[in-house]
Parts: C-alpha cells; structure tokens; sequence
C-alpha cells in the first residue's frame, strides 16, 4: 500500500495493524505526527515500511523486532526519540533507516550516541505516571523527559538559622547595581514582568547581553529580607533542569534583587487564563511531568528535603521549549534530619495551600503534594481554586467530587484542541488525571500520593 506524497495529517490509524498479509506499506512524505502504532508489530506479512518525512515522535514499537519477513526500514527526518531496537531484523539495518532524528540513541552502527542509564529517581517518577495516566495516554505522549539524570556536585556544610545543613555547592558571579539598572532601563515599567509577594521581576539585559529576570525585594514589605535570604540559600544550593537558576546576587543595605534565568514563555497562569494563548492535553500532562520532576528533586535529592510551600502555576515558568520550571522559593522551608514536618508562620496562596499547612502551620513534603493535586485539577477544569463556582463548596477538591459527571467541567478550550480523538478515548484520559489529582489532594496527610 503506497499513500506518499499525500499531504494526510494526523496520527496513523492503529488499525492498519489489523492487516496481517500486508507487506508494504508507504506513508512518507505526510504529515503524519503522534507515536508508530504499537499495532505494526502484528503485521506479520510486513517486509518493507517507509515513514521518513513526517513528524512522528515518540519511540519506535520494540514489536517491531519479531516481524520475521521485515527487511526493510525508514523513519528518517522525523522526530523520534529513545532507544533504537537491535533484535530481529534491526540487525541487518544501517543508519539511513534512522537520519534526522536527533533524539534517538543506541547502537553506533546506527550513526546515533549510546543510550544513557536512568536516574533511579526518575525513574520512580516514571513509574507514578506509568501507573496512573500513561496507560491510557501511552499512544500520544513522550514520558522520555522522565528519563533525567541527576546532576551530581561537589558538597559543603552551610548553616540556614544555624542549623547545619549539607547542600550542593554553587558559585556565580556577583553583579553590581549600575549594571543592573542599566540592565532594565532604571526598572522601568516597560521591562516589568510581573510582581509578587515580597517584589517585582524585571527583564534585563545584562553586560555580556545575556537576557535575565531581576527579581527586586520590596524591602518595606515584612518578611523581604527573610525571603531573600531563604531564596538565595536554597536556589544557589541546589540544580535541576526544572527548577529556576539562580545566576546572581546584588544586595547593600537598601537593595536586594536576584539574578534569575529568563523564561520566555512567561508563566502556566498566563498559558491557563490568557486568550491569547492555548495548551493542549499533552502539552499541560508535560508540564506536570516536568514539575513532578521538580518536586522528586527538592524532596528526595537532598540530604535535607527542601519543601516549596507556595506551588501554584504562577509560579511555574515556561522556558522557549515549553519546560517547566517551578521558581519562587521565598518561604521555602529546609526539613533537617529526621524531621519531616516543621511548623511555619508564614503561609502559601488560598486555595493551594494544605489544612494541615492553612489551619496548624504544619509543613511536609505532603503540603506540595497537595499544591501539586490542585494545580492537575485546575490543568484540566481551567478554574483557580478560588473561582467564585468552587469558593461555595469551600474547596476544588469537593467540588469536583460533588459532579456527578466530572466531565462537564473540562475545559471546553481543552476539548476543542483536541477535537478530532475519540471522544471516549479522550474521557478516558481525564479520567485519569482527575483521579491523580484527587488523590494528591487528599485532606489527611499520610493518605496523599508520594512523589516517587
């Protein structure tokens, strides 16, 4: 069967894996885009199979190996990912099979780099998704950014409100004050970003034009100095891709801001509620795969777990490849060894804040998870937690579960990007990422998800 040349978008129908006696099939030159049906590998007659010059993405069907009449392959010039197959007939294959797609690793006979060895706690998030959202969104989603080695750094002892504390350590430039007035225009209002609890961000360009976010504390404001000084310990602590960096301090007497890295896409707030802007369904489970990460990282790849304690898509930065960073660590809190709670006067943001955090102070690496929980419901409904519709049934979480049919409240946005899926396939989805939120979102503690 040859449809080249055809301009058909879309994904590939997993039904043509019901045809067992085909034994070529040509699909190049489309735009086809998604995963290769796991289907194909039931094509027992197949001998040839050309999709390069889509966009096909995610990893190619490991069933593909027990086809025993396949001879021959090409998927170039798509963008697939993870590792290439070697068994069966992929033996006999050459790196032509495989051109354009950078994101592929494996045998070097395949002109591609080897495949790296997972992080064990990457791999522990993996398997939370695995569990409870990939099974039934496996055919359209990539989960290889789970797949995310832990950087590794020499180690000190530091001191925060002289505890002992054994964190990575981070050294960076100093900048001075001239250059980052010059940076943003005498932080004018044209560079303004957004502002916050204790200051306002601000979009600069530093000396060596490096564009940067200049986060300036609002020194009159009680509790600035505290923030800064728990944001600077815990940022230059500590290093992972979705986490914001830190890449500078100024501070005298009078000022204090941090140097920040900029993240074009502005935050998942102004993507959720801005008409200007849209997500689709993988597109918002990436970014909460991307802020699982985070959290797996502050919470189990510290000696001290390190506790967010204000999550909220505000709060969540998207870079220009739509990467999640989770920043503003302000009111973080460190838990030392063999305390995982400690008690805080200082609270997050109604409605994505814990009880036991809103009503006892008490905080725990449970607290984000319930932050976490919230934010999954509000990925998929588009209401804040305290839209005047929820406000009534005091919290997100009983609201939703007070729907007899939680499907109503999707995000009609949401459904119509999607439009085009089957329609029960879709509901199935939703399904799924209601219930993981509704677990991590539970009102006792001890009965919400792990991160890992």
């Amino acid at each position: 069967m040859d449809l080249s040349r055809n301009q058909i978008i879309g994904n590939i129908p997993s039904t043509i894996g019901t045809f067992e006696s085909l034994s070529y099939l040509n699909l190049s030159m489309n735009s086809f885009q998604g995963d290769i049906p796991q289907s194909f590998g039931q094509l027992k007659g197949l001998e040839k199979l050309d999709l390069s010059y889509n966009n096909l993405s995610g990893a190619i069907p490991k069933s593909l190996d027990a086809l025993p009449y396949f001879n021959y392959l090409n998927l170039s010039f798509n963008d697939l990912s993870a590792e290439i197959p070697f068994g069966g007939p992929f033996a006999n294959f050459t790196r032509k099979s495989f051109l354009g797609n950078k994101a592929l690793c494996g045998n070097p006979i395949f002109g591609v780099p080897p495949c790296t060895s997972s992080s064990s706690r990457g791999l522990k998030v993996k398997q939370l998704f695995l569990k409870y959202i990939v099974p039934v969104i496996a055919s359209f989603i990539i989960f290889a950014s789970l797949v995310i080695m832990l950087r590794r750094h020499p180690r000190c002892n530091i001191h925060i409100l002289g505890l002992p504390i054994t964190l990575p350590s981070v050294d960076y430039k100093m900048i001075s004050y001239h250059e980052l007035c010059c940076g943003t225009n005498n932080f004018c209002e044209s560079n303004l970003l957004g502002t916050g609890g204790f200051g306002s961000v601000y979009k600069g360009t530093l000396s060596d034009g490096a564009i940067v976010a200049v986060k300036v504390l609002n020194l009159q404001l009680e509790g600035a100095f505290k923030s800064f000084d728990v944001e600077c310990m815990v940022l230059r602590a500590i290093r992972h891709r979705n986490l914001v960096k830190v890449l500078s301090t100024c501070s005298n007497p009078e000022f204090r801001a941090l140097v920040l890295q900029y993240m074009s896409n502005g935050s998942l707030e102004k993507w959720l509620y801005s008409h200007n802007y849209c997500l689709n369904l993988v597109q918002r489970v990436s970014i909460m795969v991307d802020v699982a990460l985070a959290l797996d990282y502050l919470h189990n790849g510290q000696s001290e777990p390190v506790v967010h304690c204000d999550l909220k898509p505000n709060n969540i930065l998207l870079d220009e490849d739509m990467v999640a960073h989770v920043g503003d660590f302000g009111i973080a809190k460190i838990l030392v060894e063999n305390k995982d709670v400690t008690q805080t006067k200082t609270l997050g943001t109604i409605g994505y804040i814990a009880p036991e955090y809103g009503f006892e102070g008490r905080v725990s690496t449970k607290s984000d998870i319930y932050s976490y929980g919230i934010i999954l419901l509000e990925m998929i409904t588009r209401k804040k937690p305290t839209d005047d519709m929820i406000v009534g049934q005091l919290a997100m979480r009983q609201w939703i579960i007070s729907l007899p049919y939680k499907m109503e409240v999707v995000d009609d946005g949401l459904l119509r990007i999607e439009d085009g899926r089957d329609v029960t396939f879709m509901q199935t989805i939703l399904s799924s990422i209601f219930k993981l939120g509704l677990r991590c979102s539970k009102e006792l503690p001890d009965q919400r998800l792990d991160i890992c």
